[in-house]
């Protein structure tokens, strides 16, 4: 069904640097749906060759283009986190990560400050291995699918987090690099979301433009000395892009950073009117992509810093880290605490930085859950299944694509197996979860609430 645009969003492009009225309408009208990925680095790369894998994003090495859109949900390596469906424009924080850090060091603590559902945390976890990231997402309802996407994309290094931006007012000078991928009127995704054109009104621009402003006012002052604000939107109205960015530099004294891009890919580089201000725009009759606007800025100002007390994690008992280390590699890397009778297991290069977070932010989820401890045994968690934590040794099954979706129904499994016990699915070389193998029969410990219920 062809789209109809509204006049006045129209009229509010003219002008506007790239803006095609006749091609940008006719794509509009002519719309053809666009899939794309962005494969999981640390997982293995063959669990994709069941997909229609046509060529790679330009802007994003992990990143695929698909030629038609499968069934996601009937595909179990995507249930196992070994890629991520992510609209490709919004995959060029990826270029600009390495881009700005091309010759620079890497950023120790980021912060993705609006995050669900969890594309670009999953894309900084993947970029930045070394760093120590918050994924945050203010929407209370919202942050369950959030932390169950960096749960299956596998990180150690991230810390889920439900807070409102004002709160982070408690970590001045904290952070080395801050997305902000703001709330905005979304006619960037008119093509995708038809309800997106009937809900646009220059009356939501403008209050959109405001709650940036007012999310960006709150959060500044966390962005260290020299730290990175990676500032985005998928609208393409002036008032929430480059009006936006003007006001940056005009309230804070941020300095725009030029991101070089080839040409041939079809991003619209622009400037704001007051301070020349760099930003890039993404129009789908130009790139193979949705409406996108992207802008960074560097904070060149000397900013108080965070010199709060530090603590340190508990630790669980002896006992429970003996029962615990069996299933993890590497285990001495890791602290081992328990909280509220799950054992957790977290990266101990950044301890103070986990310990500081808890007591200053609401954290949903923090390191790698490994399981519950019941007597001698260990109940292991999906998370640690999911997770690189997993120790080589844990015996495995290979399982066929039918056997694979019965078993992420949570439906019973019939197979002989030599070896009892706690034994991890595998589709494609990709984790799915536990099962237990009894002397009768197999139990099945695929989380209820994540079953597939799809026929």
């Amino acid at each position: 069904m062809p789209q109809v645009l509204p006049k006045n969003f129209i009229d509010s492009l003219v002008g506007l640097p790239g803006f095609d009225e006749d091609t940008f309408i006719n794509v509009h009208e002519n719309a053809s749906q666009l899939t794309s990925i962005r494969l999981n680095p640390l997982k293995p790369t063959a669990a994709i060759n069941n997909l229609p894998v046509e060529k790679t994003i330009p802007w994003c090495d992990n990143g695929r283009y698909l030629s038609e859109r499968p069934s996601f949900t009937l595909d179990p390596v995507f249930h196992g986190g070994a890629y991520y469906v992510q609209e490709a424009s919004s995959m060029f924080i990826d270029h600009i990560v390495k881009e700005i850090y091309r010759n620079e060091s890497l950023p120790e603590r980021v912060l993705d400050l609006c995050a669900a559902p969890g594309g670009k945390s999953t894309l900084l976890a993947a970029a930045l291995p070394k760093s120590f990231i918050i994924s945050n997402e203010v929407i209370k309802t919202r942050v369950g699918v959030l932390a169950e996407n960096i749960s299956k994309w596998g990180s150690d290094h991230v810390m889920v987090t439900n807070n409102d931006p004002k709160d982070f007012k408690k970590l001045p000078g904290y952070f080395d690099l801050m997305v902000v991928d703001a709330p905005c009127s979304g006619s960037g995704l008119f093509r995708k979301d038809l309800n997106a054109i009937n809900e646009w009104s220059e009356a939501n621009v403008e209050m959109c433009s405001l709650r940036q402003q007012r999310i960006l006012t709150d959060t500044i002052g966390s962005l260290r000395q020299n730290g990175i604000l990676i500032y985005s939107t998928c609208s393409y109205s002036t008032q929430e892009d480059e009006d936006i960015c003007d006001w940056i530099i005009e309230q804070f004294n941020l300095e725009s950073v030029k991101i070089a891009i080839d040409p041939a890919w079809g991003i619209v580089e622009t400037s704001s009117d007051k301070h020349a201000a760099s930003g890039y725009r993404f129009y789908p009759d130009k790139v193979q992509g949705e409406g996108f606007f992207i802008a960074c800025f560097k904070q060149t100002n000397t900013v108080d810093e965070y010199y709060g007390s530090y603590s340190k994690v508990a630790v669980a008992p002896k006992q429970i880290q003996s029962i615990v280390n069996p299933f993890l590699k590497n285990s001495a890397d890791y602290l081992i605490s328990d909280q509220k009778e799950i054992v957790i297991a977290s990266l101990k290069k950044w301890e103070e930085d986990i310990a500081t977070v808890s007591k200053t932010l609401n954290v949903r989820k923090s390191g790698v859950a490994v399981g519950t401890v019941k007597g001698k045994d260990l109940i292991p968690h999906h998370e640690l299944a999911l997770s690189h934590l997993l120790a080589a040794a844990i015996p495995y099954v290979d399982l066929q694509k039918d056997e694979a979706l019965k078993y992420l129904r949570r439906q019973d499994l019939v197979f002989e197996n030599e070896k009892k016990g706690w034994t991890i699915c595998r589709h494609g070389d990709i984790n799915l979860g536990w099962m237990k193998v009894l002397p009768n029969r197999v139990n099945n410990y695929y989380p209820t609430n994540w079953r597939i219920l799809k026929a």
